[in-house]
């Protein structure tokens, strides 16, 4: 089976060239600057960034995403560091390695989360500006200030530490939230960024929603073992309940991807990743 590194590895080289490149855009070498590079250093596959350059590719028209994508991956790194916090989620290691607080203390791993959601929003002016579409600039802004602020992430967050009630509807408000909003600010770059119909900008919005539940309760299914108790979507609601609506999900995930002809082989192989993922979990005996 293909893997998600096989998939996205032609697009993890260029992002990670630039994103340690760009460790010098933070000023000069403090401790500070070392705790960003540091925790850009405790990354993963650079998923939600590969996202951004997939779809601009679908599109075809060879615009350069680059600094937009970079911004993703400052929003998503943000996040990572204050999710491991102890007044978060109070986690030591991150992928086998210390957590940014672990090494640098709370308070340098606070002001990196500041710096790097800063400089993330001045990479879209930097993408706008190189490829002279300043009007693109105030769309981007917008659609990655509602999904990093309350109404996104944040308040994705917020809901996973304090949940109103454990039932469907909390579970989905913050599958959203929490992991939605960074898939949606990757398809909306890649689409503004690489020169999408403008027009068809709410059906990308729609398409990266059905990407982030489908995958997001995927997670929840391999899961489920360790999370009794928890924000478990197939936990709350049952795993028969969960696995509908997951092949809901993907099933409208294809059809936008083929309505917006982004149903290029790349973005269809994730698709399909995501399906052979569940047949590996109880969900796929509802299949």
């Amino acid at each position: 089976m293909t893997s998600f590194s096989e998939i996205l590895a032609r697009y993890q080289q260029p992002i990670n060239e630039a994103l340690f490149e760009s460790v010098a855009a933070f000023g000069p070498k403090t401790e500070l600057r070392d705790a960003i590079e540091y925790a850009f250093k405790n990354g993963g596959k650079r998923f939600r960034p590969a996202i951004v350059y997939l779809v601009a590719d679908a599109l075809g028209k060879k615009w350069d995403v680059t600094d937009a994508a970079l911004a993703v991956e400052y929003f998503h790194t943000a996040s990572l560091i204050a999710d491991d916090l102890p007044c978060m989620d109070d986690d030591d290691m991150r992928r086998d390695h210390p957590s940014t607080h672990k090494v640098y203390g709370e308070a340098t791993a606070i002001l990196a989360t500041y710096a790097l959601i800063a400089a993330g929003y001045d990479r879209i002016r930097l993408n706008g500006q190189k490829l002279n579409q300043e009007a693109l600039i105030p769309l981007a802004v917008e659609n990655a200030t509602f999904n990093t602020g309350i109404f996104g992430a944040t308040g994705g967050q917020y809901g996973d530490l304090f949940p109103a009630e454990l039932n469907e509807a909390t579970v989905l408000d913050v599958i959203d939230k929490k992991t939605g909003t960074l898939f949606e600010i990757s398809f909306v770059f890649g689409w503004l960024f690489g020169g999408g119909d403008l027009s068809q900008l709410e059906l990308v919005k729609r398409a990266a929603r059905h990407f982030g539940r489908a995958f997001q309760i995927s997670d929840d299914f391999l899961d489920l073992a360790q999370d009794e108790g928890k924000l478990n979507f197939p936990g709350v609601v049952g795993c028969e309940k969960a696995a509908h609506l997951l092949f809901e999900e993907l099933s409208a995930l294809k059809e936008a991807l083929k309505k917006l002809r982004l149903d290029s082989p790349e973005l269809l192989t994730l698709v399909t990743l995501i399906e052979q993922r569940v047949a590996q979990t109880p969900a796929g005996s509802f299949a």
